[in-house]
C-alpha cells in the first residue's frame, strides 16, 4: 500500500499562488504514476495534472495549463503542484492519487488517495 498526505492548501486572493505537496510512504514512490485532482462542492472529482513515474511526462487539464506545474522528487517521496495565477474557480479540495502504469486522467484508475487539502481563492 501507499499512504499519501497532502499539505499546502489555504486561502489566497485572486491571482495569487500556492504550492501543494503530497508526501508518500509505504511502497516505492517511484514505481507509481501520480496525479492531482480536485473536487468542488456538488461536483465530481476532476483531473488537474498527471505525471509519469520518472517525472518526465506531464499532463494537464486545459483549465490549468500554463498556470499549474506538477513535479515530483522521488528521493524525497514527494509530489508537488505549483499553482500560479489562481482564480476563484480553482476553489476546491485538492487530492493526490497514485497508480501503477501510466498516468491517466480518470480518477477511477487511481488506486491510492490522500485525504485532500482545501484551496480557497477569494475574488
Amino acid at each position: 500500500q501507499v499512504q499519501l498526505v497532502e499539505s499546502g492548501g489555504g486561502l489566497v486572493q485572486d491571482g495569487g499562488s500556492l504550492r501543494l505537496s503530497c508526501a508518500a510512504s509505504g511502497r516505492t514512490f517511484s514505481n507509481y504514476a501520480m496525479g492531482w485532482f480536485r473536487q468542488a462542492p456538488g461536483k465530481e472529482r476532476e483531473f488537474v495534472a498527471g505525471l509519469s513515474r520518472n517525472g518526465i511526462t506531464t499532463y494537464y487539464a486545459d483549465s490549468v495549463k500554463g498556470r499549474f506545474t506538477i513535479s515530483r522528487d522521488n528521493a524525497k517521496n514527494t509530489l508537488y503542484l505549483q499553482m500560479n495565477i489562481l482564480k476563484p474557480e480553482d476553489t476546491a479540495v485538492y487530492y493526490c492519487g497514485a497508480k501503477n502504469g501510466i498516468a491517466r486522467t480518470s480518477a477511477r484508475e487511481y488506486e491510492y488517495w490522500g485525504q485532500g487539502t482545501q484551496v480557497t481563492v477569494s475574488s
